[in-house]
Order: structure tokens, then sequence, then C-alpha cells
């Protein structure tokens, strides 16, 4: 089965061709950031407007690539959130035109499932991780740890009270001055960050639990800054304390949710999952407890359609597909989605 899909939930669009067969065959993807970095953050209708213009375009480059004309397609997955509702409506109005003038199936993809599912995308399917696994799922507008029984069996473990680990990122960069968008920029720091020089808290890890806070770091971060010099080694320094404390929540929450859940086995998805640093703390906490830590390539951590068409794919494969409505569901728990 070959399926296009199509990823609109928020300042980037994605389009791939999955290939039950063959695998990954084409993808690219759009990014909106020198669009919204004026505004310091995402602006909504901006977003809508620029996926209008990239899309079918994108569709056409991707077939292209993928040496497919468009009535070579077997099914269309798309993005139905969560999301931002003005960027997923094109998105999935693009996706249910497709497939409605092809007479083919389209299903509906939960953006967060997609993130779950990239590390099982590429690589040999017997070494990739099965179920039953821990996910973390750290994306810009997530944080969340996931019980993962079977393909469309989840079970939340955990989640963030407020801001989830990306957006603490972008936050705690743009108070000390970084351009948007400031996470990548205030990891980028931490090398130049001397070992030490400023402390954080591990927010809510003295406590029992999966949950996760980061407004409260993220204060400390504020005063830090407002009470220093506010100089180019200062901020290199906060950048490093800043990250190790998020690194060290997220890692020490991992754990607990692998002892809670009885495997071990992680699965680590979303855009702060390419952070460097993380990355190697997981897999020291893997290799001391004899399991395995997993992660999509970074180009995948994003947003991305590769995903999308992914498990897309999967679903179409077990018969599921939507009706001829163009829906979303901007807020929409995954723990509600039918088993595959």
């Amino acid at each position: 089965m070959r399926v296009l899909g199509i990823e609109t939930s928020c300042d980037e669009t994605g389009v791939a061709v999955y290939d039950t067969d063959a695998g990954l065959r084409a993808h690219a993807l759009y990014s909106q950031i020198a669009l919204h970095a004026e505004y310091g953050g995402v602006v909504p209708e901006l977003a809508s407007r620029d996926h209008v213009r990239k899309l079918l375009p994108l569709v056409r480059q991707t077939l292209a690539e993928a040496r497919m004309a468009v009535e070579d397609i077997d099914g269309v997955a798309y993005t139905a959130g969560p999301g931002l509702v003005g960027a997923l409506l094109v998105g999935a109005g693009v996706a249910r035109s497709l497939a409605w003038a092809l007479d083919k199936p389209a299903v509906a993809v939960h953006h967060m499932e997609g993130h779950l599912l990239a590390p099982l995308m590429e690589g040999d399917p017997s070494s990739r991780p099965q179920p039953p696994f821990v996910a973390l799922l750290v994306s810009g507008g997530h944080t969340q740890l996931v019980g993962v029984e079977a393909i469309g069996r989840y079970r939340l473990l955990g989640e963030t009270l407020d801001d989830a680990a990306g957006e603490a990122f972008d936050k705690t960069a743009k108070l000390m001055g970084l351009p948007y968008p400031g996470g990548p920029q205030l990891a980028a720091l931490t090398g130049q960050g001397m070992a030490g020089a400023f402390k954080f808290p591990r927010p809510m890890t003295n406590r029992p639990g999966l949950d996760f806070s980061f407004s409260g770091l993220k204060t400390q971060v504020l005063l830090a800054w407002r009470d220093s010099d506010q100089s180019e080694q200062v901020r290199a320094d906060i950048a490093r304390a800043f990250e190790e404390a998020v690194v060290d929540t997220l890692a020490i929450k991992c754990e607990r949710a692998l002892d809670e859940a009885g495997c071990e086995t992680l699965v680590v998805a979303g855009g702060v999952g390419a952070n460097r640093s993380l990355r190697a703390k997981l897999e020291q906490i893997a290799a001391r407890r004899g399991g395995r830590v997993c992660f999509p390539r970074a180009e995948f951590c994003t947003d991305n359609g590769a995903m999308i068409a992914f498990a897309g794919a999967l679903r179409l494969q077990a018969g599921q597909h939507e009706n001829a409505s163009v829906m979303v569901t901007p807020r929409w728990d995954m723990a509600t989605l039918p088993a595959v």
C-alpha cells in the first residue's frame, strides 16, 4: 500500500509517500520559521495561509521524487489533530479532496501518534521496538509519558501540568534575548557554558508520580538572568544549567515510568528528542538497566509528513478510514484512538 501523508498541524508543511513494502519513498518539508520570526511566535492565521500556498506544490514535488503519479497512491493520511484548527483544516481539506477525486480511502491521524510511531518507521523490521514499551513524547506543545500496550492502545502515565519541555526551552531562550525559535539556539549555547556555574531544581522529582512542570524552572532562570550581568558567558552558563535540569527531570521520570510499566524499552520522539544531551542521558540509563532506547533520526523528530504517512498506512492496512466529511479535532485524547 502506497500512502500519501500530509502534516499541517502548526507551522510546518510536511508531505511524504510511504510504501508498506518498500518503506519511505520520498518526503518534503517546508518550515515557516522565517514567516513567524518577526512576531516571536506562531501566528495561526498566517500559518494557515502559508499551508494553502505551499501544500499542493509540495505534494507534486514529493510524488515526483517518488516517481509516482497521483493516481498511483492507494490511500491518503492526514493530521486531524491536535493542532491549530485553521492549519489542520488546510491539510484535511486537501487530503479529503484528493481521496474523493481518486476514489481512495483516507484516514485521520493523531499528530502525537505519528510522533510516537516515528522510531518504528525505518530500519530492519526485526530490530524495531515492539510493544509493550514506554514512550516519551517531547514535542513543542506536549510532554507526555505513554504506556504502549499495542499500536493504538495507549495509556497516559504522566504529562506536563503547564509548559511542555519544548515550550520551556523556547520561552527561556526568549527571556534571555535569543531570537525565535530560541530552543535550538539555547541548546547550541550549552557547550560554551561552565559546569556548576548555576544550579536549578529538577521540578517534581522529589515527589511520587510521573507528571511534569517546567514553569517554575523557567521562573528560576528569569531570576538568575535578571540578577546577573547578562553577559554572553552568563547566558551560556544559564543555558547549560537549564538544559541539565530539563534533561535530568525527563530522565528521572522516564526511569520511573519504565519501573511502573515493568518493561525495559523506551521510545523517544518529538522535537526535544533530537537534543543530544537527552539522548546521551537516556542511552546511559538504558545501558545500565540492560534495556534499549529508540529514537527516530533527527529530521523525523520535528513535525513531518513521513510519520503521518507511516501511521496512516498502519491504520489503512487494518481497514480503518474516514467518511467524506472534512473533520479535524484540535484537542484529541490519544487514549480514545481505536486499536490497530
